[in-house]
């Protein structure tokens, strides 16, 4: 998470084109200074383990979440999510427990019987004895086995000398692999994340002849429809929704060190691997695939916000009406106003891309809730509570006065943050300004542990973003879902190594999204494989659906 560090405001009187230069230098070197940090901590971690001593700690969440709903459980214990995780503490999902003694359904009832096998007494029956009827004793079981299939397909000759040949079924797509097959390949490697190899393995233990690269081929062929419903996910959850989570971790693709980014909410999940995490990248995958730039009224207000210089900005203005729909094209315009700094060419693209989506639709009115992290700094952005609270709870006391300082000071983040809970479920704008007092309060206090004091001071600062939700009771107020989302995406990550094919990545990436959003939506996504490969169309469209939700969710 970042530390929530910014560079200080320099007036556009004191902005010389040297200031300006040494102004990037130093943003490059502190996100380059935070990535060899981890990545040095990593490889003391892994010294230590060699030498028989202990990594560093890691802090289990706080959690301050699952602590501070009403209904929390009183002994801590939190259910475990798709993945075998224990979640962030967002308690989302949680699965009621029955008491002791309470009334439970039967768990066969609703079972469909596929065989029914009558079972008489192994001991002799007395003469006399009367026949009670049945007790039914219900198995449930799999068949997992070849199933090979001889498609004779009938040969005709026209009088015209023309040959007739019977048709194959739609869903086979011409090839010697049925659909069920293909649907369990790509059940078995995308959501159960089962590597190719041992997939292979597997099915040839099971006597289907396949090679590697038939496995290949099941997975990455014929998946256009299946990408192409991914991509329309975010475009729908952008154009319905009144707030994202985003998140990044790391993603390897063809041997290099790379980012995969997941927006979302609680009606989808969409993730995207690049081999950049700045607010340009950002930018650009909020575009969908089609992306454009565009000098409005919304791009300017953001060139004079980051403090663009004023004979810089002169020149984008005369272009105010300008609207550009390639990277090349962008490029040599910037070329041709002169824009040579790399600082301002930043700027300014990050400015008419911001633009551009609001042409196309993007509302301004979008809440983005991020951990902190600067790339996801635009428009309305609200920060995560759960990762402020983390970065006190994670901050190493030196004495006994210290910890009980920090205990405090956590005590009472929990108390305003149950309390902004319960205004975002029942707003009252009358209890905003005791909400802010009371942030006031916490944030500006001094205490005997000068770490933490400086910690709230920063945190202070961004007052704004993580008070959004008195303005905005509709948004969430940490980023649990986006970290629960990705975590699922890390554990592939660290099975598989990493991508090789662009394709790879493509499929990767869009059936992680497209399986996160069927469980959002409670779609069985097993059933949603099938359904779209033999082509039955009784699952309607997953934007279709998110539409729904979200109408459903505005109300009449």
């Amino acid at each position: 998470m970042s530390d929530f560090k910014q560079l200080p405001t320099i007036a556009d009187a004191e902005r010389s084109v040297l200031v300006e230069q040494l102004l990037g230098q130093i943003e490059y070197l502190l996100e380059e200074n935070r990535r060899q940090a981890e990545s040095i901590q990593q490889m003391r971690d892994e010294i230590a383990v060699l030498k028989g001593q202990k990594a560093k700690p890691k802090f289990k969440p706080s959690g301050m979440e699952t602590e501070t709903e009403p209904d929390s459980d009183p002994d801590g214990r939190d259910d475990e999510d798709e993945d075998g995780d224990s979640g962030d503490g967002d308690g989302t999902n949680r699965k009621p427990r029955k008491r002791p003694g309470s009334s439970k359904r039967s768990k066969t009832e609703q079972l469909e019987i596929h065989e029914t096998i009558k079972v008489a007494p192994t001991v002799p029956i007395p003469e006399h004895s009367r026949f009670k009827g049945y007790r039914d004793f219900i198995v449930q079981d799999v068949r997992i086995q070849a199933h090979n299939t001889c498609y004779r397909r009938e040969v005709w000759e026209t009088p015209d000398g023309a040959l007739l040949l019977g048709e194959l079924p739609a869903s086979l797509n011409g090839g010697h692999f049925g659909p069920e097959l293909r649907r369990y390949a790509l059940y078995q490697h995308h959501h159960c994340h089962v590597t190719q190899p041992l997939l292979h393995e597997q099915l040839r233990e099971w006597d289907i002849d396949i090679s590697v690269g038939q496995i290949d081929a099941l997975l990455s062929g014929n998946n256009d429809e299946f990408l192409a419903e991914k991509d329309q996910l975010l475009v729908t959850g952008l154009e319905v929704s009144r707030f994202i989570t985003v998140d990044d971790s790391g993603a390897r693709h063809q041997g290099n060190n790379g980012y995969v980014t997941q927006i979302g909410n609680d009606w989808f999940a969409w993730f995207a691997s690049t081999g950049s995490k700045s607010r340009i990248n950002f930018l650009q995958l909020l575009h969908a695939g089609h992306i454009t730039y565009s000098l409005n009224e919304h791009a300017l207000s953001y060139l004079q916000e980051e403090h663009l210089p004023k004979e810089a900005l002169r020149r984008l203005q005369a272009h105010t009406h300008a609207t550009i729909a390639e990277v090349r094209c962008w490029e040599e315009h910037l070329d041709a106003l002169g824009i040579d700094v790399e600082r301002h060419r930043r700027i300014a693209t990050e400015g008419a891309l911001l633009g551009g989506l609001i042409d196309k639709g993007f509302s301004p009115e979008l809440v983005i809730v991020s951990d902190g992290a600067g790339q996801f700094a635009i428009l309305l952005h609200a920060l995560c509570w759960v990762h402020a609270e983390r970065l006190v709870h994670k901050l190493i006391p030196l004495n006994e006065r210290h910890r009980q300082d920090q205990e405090r000071v956590r005590s009472e983040i929990w108390d305003l943050y149950a309390d902004l809970k319960a205004y975002q479920r029942d707003p009252d704008p009358t209890l905003a300004p005791a909400l802010e007092a009371r942030y006031d309060a916490i944030f500006t206090q001094r205490t005997s542990f000068a770490t933490l004091n400086q910690l709230l001071k920063r945190l202070h600062a961004h007052k704004q973003k993580l008070l959004l939700v008195l303005k905005r009771p509709d948004i969430v107020l940490h980023t649990n879902g986006s970290e629960g989302d990705i975590r699922g995406h890390v554990k592939w990550r660290k099975i598989s190594g990493g991508t090789r094919s662009d394709l790879g990545k493509r499929c990767r990436d869009g059936f992680a999204s497209l399986k996160k959003t069927c469980r959002k939506l409670g779609i069985s996504f097993w059933n949603y494989l099938g359904d779209r490969i033999e082509q039955h169309g009784q699952i309607p469209p997953l934007p279709d659906i998110i539409r729904e939700r979200a109408a459903a969710a505005r109300g009449p």
